[in-house]
Protein backbone atom coordinates (compact mmCIF):
# COMPACT_ATOMS: atom_id res chain seq x y z
CA UNK A 1 0.00 0.00 0.00
CA UNK A 2 2.86 2.40 0.82
CA UNK A 3 4.41 1.58 -2.52
CA UNK A 4 1.18 2.68 -4.28
CA UNK A 5 1.18 6.05 -2.48
CA UNK A 6 4.82 6.52 -3.42
CA UNK A 7 4.08 5.84 -7.12
CA UNK A 8 1.09 8.24 -7.12
CA UNK A 9 3.22 10.92 -5.44
CA UNK A 10 6.01 10.51 -7.98
CA UNK A 11 3.49 10.62 -10.85
CA UNK A 12 1.98 13.87 -9.54
CA UNK A 13 5.45 15.33 -9.10
CA UNK A 14 6.44 14.40 -12.67
CA UNK A 15 3.21 15.90 -14.09
CA UNK A 16 3.69 19.13 -12.11
CA UNK A 17 7.32 19.50 -13.16
CA UNK A 18 6.54 18.82 -16.82
CA UNK A 19 3.73 21.40 -16.72
CA UNK A 20 6.03 24.08 -15.33
CA UNK A 21 8.87 23.16 -17.69
CA UNK A 22 6.90 22.83 -20.95
CA UNK A 23 3.92 25.08 -20.20
CA UNK A 24 6.07 28.17 -19.78
CA UNK A 25 7.97 27.56 -23.02
CA UNK A 26 4.82 27.70 -25.09
CA UNK A 27 3.86 31.03 -23.53
CA UNK A 28 7.28 32.55 -24.25
CA UNK A 29 7.20 31.38 -27.85
CA UNK A 30 4.17 33.61 -28.61
CA UNK A 31 4.99 36.20 -31.30
CA UNK A 32 5.70 39.72 -30.08
CA UNK A 33 4.44 42.86 -31.72
CA UNK A 34 7.35 44.57 -33.44
CA UNK A 35 5.86 48.01 -33.96
CA UNK A 36 4.31 49.95 -31.12
CA UNK A 37 1.36 52.17 -31.97
CA UNK A 38 2.00 55.89 -31.91
CA UNK A 39 1.08 57.50 -28.61
CA UNK A 40 1.18 61.09 -29.88
CA UNK A 41 0.23 62.61 -33.22
CA UNK A 42 1.69 65.85 -34.53
CA UNK A 43 -0.96 68.60 -34.27
CA UNK A 44 0.27 70.19 -37.49
CA UNK A 45 0.57 67.26 -39.92
CA UNK A 46 -1.18 64.44 -38.03
CA UNK A 47 1.76 62.02 -38.36
CA UNK A 48 2.24 59.54 -35.54
CA UNK A 49 5.42 59.88 -33.51
CA UNK A 50 7.38 56.73 -32.76
CA UNK A 51 9.47 56.17 -29.63
CA UNK A 52 12.28 58.70 -29.46
CA UNK A 53 10.72 61.17 -31.90
CA UNK A 54 9.92 64.56 -30.41
CA UNK A 55 8.09 67.71 -31.38
CA UNK A 56 10.06 70.88 -32.11
CA UNK A 57 8.65 73.49 -29.76
CA UNK A 58 9.54 76.44 -27.53
CA UNK A 59 7.96 77.17 -24.15
CA UNK A 60 7.96 80.71 -22.75
CA UNK A 61 7.90 81.98 -19.15
CA UNK A 62 9.03 80.10 -16.03
CA UNK A 63 8.15 76.40 -15.82
CA UNK A 64 6.46 76.65 -12.40
CA UNK A 65 3.32 78.52 -13.57
CA UNK A 66 0.14 76.60 -14.45
CA UNK A 67 -0.35 78.25 -17.89
CA UNK A 68 2.41 78.98 -20.40
CA UNK A 69 2.65 80.18 -23.99
CA UNK A 70 4.11 77.61 -26.37
CA UNK A 71 5.18 77.70 -30.02
CA UNK A 72 5.13 74.41 -31.97
CA UNK A 73 7.13 74.33 -35.22
CA UNK A 74 6.42 70.69 -36.12
CA UNK A 75 7.68 67.12 -35.89
CA UNK A 76 10.46 65.24 -37.75
CA UNK A 77 7.93 64.45 -40.52
CA UNK A 78 6.98 68.08 -41.27
CA UNK A 79 9.85 70.22 -39.96
CA UNK A 80 12.30 71.54 -41.20
CA UNK A 81 11.33 69.89 -44.51
CA UNK A 82 8.03 68.09 -45.14
CA UNK A 83 8.17 64.45 -46.19
CA UNK A 84 6.39 63.57 -49.46
CA UNK A 85 2.62 63.54 -48.99
CA UNK A 86 2.69 65.38 -45.64
CA UNK A 87 0.83 68.70 -45.34
CA UNK A 88 1.24 71.24 -42.55
CA UNK A 89 -2.29 72.36 -41.68
CA UNK A 90 -3.52 74.61 -38.89
CA UNK A 91 -6.09 72.72 -36.77
CA UNK A 92 -7.92 76.00 -36.00
CA UNK A 93 -8.29 77.79 -39.36
CA UNK A 94 -7.56 74.83 -41.67
CA UNK A 95 -5.09 76.80 -43.82
CA UNK A 96 -1.67 75.55 -44.89
CA UNK A 97 1.09 76.64 -42.51
CA UNK A 98 4.23 77.78 -44.37
CA UNK A 99 7.58 76.14 -43.66
CA UNK A 100 8.71 79.16 -41.61
CA UNK A 101 5.35 79.28 -39.74
CA UNK A 102 4.35 77.74 -36.42
CA UNK A 103 1.40 76.91 -34.18
CA UNK A 104 0.69 78.96 -31.07
CA UNK A 105 -0.53 76.99 -28.08
CA UNK A 106 -1.15 77.17 -24.35
CA UNK A 107 0.64 74.61 -22.20
CA UNK A 108 -1.07 73.67 -18.95
CA UNK A 109 1.08 72.09 -16.23
CA UNK A 110 -1.23 69.96 -14.09
CA UNK A 111 -0.52 69.16 -10.45
CA UNK A 112 0.17 65.44 -11.11
CA UNK A 113 3.07 66.36 -13.42
CA UNK A 114 1.08 65.81 -16.61
CA UNK A 115 0.94 68.42 -19.34
CA UNK A 116 -1.95 69.45 -21.61
CA UNK A 117 -1.61 71.51 -24.80
CA UNK A 118 -4.41 73.60 -26.33
CA UNK A 119 -3.76 74.94 -29.85
CA UNK A 120 -4.88 78.57 -30.20
CA UNK A 121 -4.01 79.05 -33.88
CA UNK A 122 -1.15 79.38 -36.36
CA UNK A 123 1.20 82.25 -37.13
CA UNK A 124 -0.98 83.19 -40.13
CA UNK A 125 -4.41 83.28 -38.43
CA UNK A 126 -3.10 85.00 -35.27
CA UNK A 127 -1.11 87.70 -37.12
CA UNK A 128 -3.40 90.54 -36.08
CA UNK A 129 -4.48 89.18 -32.70
CA UNK A 130 -2.67 89.50 -29.39
CA UNK A 131 -2.45 86.54 -27.06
Amino acid sequence: MEFLFLLVGIAILVIALSYFAFGRRTKKAAPKQSAKPALVNCPMCGSGLADGQKMFSKVFRPMNVPDQRCVITGCPHCYPVCEPGVKRLCPVCGKTVPSNGHLVARLFNKTQGKKHVMIVGCSSCLKNEQI
